[in-house]
């Protein structure tokens, strides 16, 4: 029997549709209320966030009024309950500012917006509860927000490659938990500040590229691990304490050159090594049996010291490759390509760590020469693991010496070490003279660069021992390092580190079936080490010098794969020549060798970098004739997509990142331009390289 209410509303169908539909939203809202709604102020906060970003439309689900961002899950926002959590925003090309409401976002742990286009002053208040905060390349401008100082969990600050300018105040003083501080590449000044001490787990500080001035002591005593200070105008010694971290790069600064003076009279030394120990009662010192240890153990390095200085003394040093010697050690994988075998990795990357780590004097010489210290300092290195964290390169950073000596080699052991300079030991010939191959009964291998006698006829040029020494003082990771020279019977030769891998032009131009080409990424390294090397030359170097002879073939390669500019310093040689460059590299303007400047080596290195996109000979008379020359045919094509596509190395098989070859090809257009003047300084061109590689995840193979 149906209940008397069913009835009414069987008969009344409406009512029944009404109660359904009323049920239903009723469910609706039930449903709704339970969800994890976002808590207004953050919703208020990337409300002004997004219109203050210009309201990009790219940013999916964002508004400028209202809305539910974690609810609706709106780009780069993750939540906890109904709180956001984390902002990631990096590399969205995003415009404008970031608003003024970010110290409500209280439980924000990770904000990054890094590698957008971002302007304007970082705000005074950002979520005070980071511990993760990014905002590096970037266009921000101002000072560093002193609100930072409050903000005792962060463990992670990069404000790197922005514009920000002034002093930076003495805010450091809570933030304990700091590990990694970078504000390299901006334009801030004044001394570092005392409270930097309080830093007490800062492992990692970047501070190159700025106008600091001043001292470092403040950093003596923090547990650093990476520290990079290059280029700004620092003064005063380098903590000892300092020296032993495992990498170190102070290049750039007007550092006072002898002994630091010694400590204030009852001022301890700082030295981590010379801290002692203090027992549970507060009293220091050690027992008699404890100093007795001591003293045994002290002895007994000694005599290790002895007897492993007596071995070494009587094995002449070796300070080059032995290229027949081939070795079945353990193999490694080198950082820029997997190009080699990997057992003639493992044999050569274990020989040159420990070849480059003995003197660089030779036991072949007839006598040495002791030049004054560098004038030229090393310039900045930015950290990027893909191309910089490299053994090999840190090892020549670090370990410089800032006096050297200069081998001077007698005419009769050139003469024996290269077969009397036999056809057979030729590695190439240049317009300045040929280079030969030189190898000792020890397995030290050489390359001389024998200058032909014709560009000291007239008595124009300095003297020869002058100049190997100006050349000499050139000491960058990516220069080709001189180690001795000759002068006599009117013969004059310079003698460099041998690169069994010949040069780039050797790579790109005349690889046979069996080789595999540079990939992509080695491609751009190879780019950005030269660079480096002609940004030192034009902005580090003082005198600065002008290279003139920037060309593929001159880009020698080390077992990695790493870059080494050669013929640097060799100017007054150029001079002298009627023809500097090979066809294809000279910039218009230069109709003789006197009209080279920066900007012509600008020109000329973005001829390479050219060779590099395409795998093309800078003249290649062989190709039609609309495409003889390199820089005319590619030029109008660098900014079509599709025709920069079809221009890439047909080696690559298109395994390359499509937008880093865009990013590529921009900065080749720079560098190419007609007009001199509109050519960016090396330092640009550097800094537009850092950025490919930051941008186009370069980290990762393409596939």
């Amino acid at each position: 029997m149906v209940p008397p209410h069913f009835n009414f509303l069987i008969t009344r169908p409406w009512i029944l549709i009404f109660v359904i539909v009323l049920t239903l939203t009723s469910s609706t809202t039930t449903i709704t209320l339970v969800h994890s709604k976002t808590d207004g102020p953050d919703v208020s906060a990337l409300n002004v966030m997004y219109s203050s970003m210009n309201s990009p439309s790219k940013l999916g689900g964002w508004k400028s009024s209202g809305g539910d961002p974690c609810g609706d899950a709106w780009d780069g926002i993750e939540c906890k309950g109904s709180s956001v959590s984390e902002i990631k925003l990096s590399g969205l090309e995003l415009t404008g500012s970031m608003g003024y409401q970010l110290s409500s976002l209280t439980s924000v742990t990770y904000f990054d917006l890094s590698q957008n286009n971002l302007k304007n002053d970082i705000p005074y208040q950002l979520p005070p509860n980071a511990d993760y905060i990014d905002l590096s390349e970037n266009s921000f401008t101002g000072g560093v927000p002193y609100s930072i100082s409050q903000m005792k969990d962060l463990k992670y600050l990069n404000l790197g490659h922005n514009q920000l300018n002034g002093q930076l105040s003495d805010m450091f003083g809570q933030l304990s938990k700091l590990t990694d501080l970078d504000l390299s590449f901006n334009k801030l000044s004044g001394n570092l500040p005392q409270s930097f001490k309080n830093l007490s787990s800062l492992t990692n500080l970047y501070l190159q590229n700025n106008q600091f001035t001043g001292s470092i002591n403040a950093l003596a005593d923090l547990p650093l691990d990476d520290l990079n200070v290059e280029n700004n105008k620092l003064t005063g010694w380098i903590p000892d304490e300092l020296k032993d971290i495992r990498n170190i790069q102070t290049g750039g600064n007007s550092w006072s050159s002898g002994p630091a003076p010694p400590p204030p009279p009852g001022q301890k030394s700082n030295s981590r090594s010379d801290k002692s120990s203090s027992n549970g009662d507060g009293k220091s010192g050690l027992s008699g049996a404890a100093i007795s240890g001591i003293v045994m153990g002290i002895l007994l390095v000694i005599a290790i010291i002895i007897a492993l200085f007596s071995r070494r003394s009587s094995t002449p040093p070796s300070h080059f490759l032995d290229e027949d010697r081939v070795s079945q050690r353990r193999p490694f994988t080198p950082l820029a390509s997997q190009e080699l075998s990997n057992d003639m990795r493992s044999e050569i990357q274990k020989d040159f760590r420990e070849l480059k780590s003995s003197d660089s004097s030779s036991s072949l010489t007839a006598k040495g020469l002791q030049t004054s210290p560098s004038i030229c300092l090393k310039p900045h290195s930015d950290r990027f693991n893909s191309f910089d964290d490299n053994e090999f390169v840190n090892h020549m950073n670090i370990k410089r010496s800032s006096s050297f000596r200069i081998t001077c080699y007698s005419l009769a052991d050139l003469q024996t070490s290269t077969g009397n300079f036999a056809t057979g030991r030729l590695l190439g010939e240049g317009t300045i003279g040929r280079v030969y191959r030189a190898k000792y009964s020890d397995g030290q291998v050489f390359a001389v660069k024998k200058i032909d006698s014709s560009l000291f006829q007239g008595g124009q040029v300095e003297d020869f021992t002058e100049i190997a020494s100006n050349i000499a003082k050139l000491r960058h990771p990516n220069i080709a390092e001189l180690t001795g020279y000759c002068s006599e019977q009117g013969q004059n030769m310079l003698v460099y580190e041998y690169f069994r891998n010949g040069s780039l032009h050797e790579f790109l131009h005349l690889s046979d079936d069996f080789s595999k080409p540079l990939t992509w990424n080695t491609r751009v390294r190879i780019a950005l080490g030269t660079a480096r090397a002609a940004e030192y030359l034009h902005e580090v170097c003082s005198p600065s010098t002008v290279h003139k002879n920037i060309k593929s073939s001159n880009i020698l390669l080390d077992t990695e794969l790493n870059p080494h500019l050669s013929d640097c310093g060799m100017a007054t040689f150029h001079q002298r020549t009627s023809v500097n460059l090979g066809s294809g590299y000279n910039a218009p303007e230069c109709t003789k060798p006197s009209a080279y400047t920066m900007k012509s080596d600008v020109y000329s290195f973005g001829v390479v970098m050219l060779e590099l996109l395409t795998g093309r000979m800078p003249f290649d008379s062989s190709k039609p004739r609309l495409e003889q020359s390199l820089v005319r045919w590619a030029t109008p094509q660098l900014h079509d997509i599709d025709a920069l596509g079809k221009m890439v190395d047909p080696a690559l098989c298109g395994l390359y990142p499509p937008k880093s070859v865009s990013r590529f090809a921009d900065i080749i257009a720079l560098c190419v331009q007609l007009e001199p003047e509109f050519r960016p300084p090396m330092s640009e061109v550097v800094q537009a390289l850092v950025r490919v590689v930051q941008r186009s995840s370069m980290r990762e193979d393409p596939v």
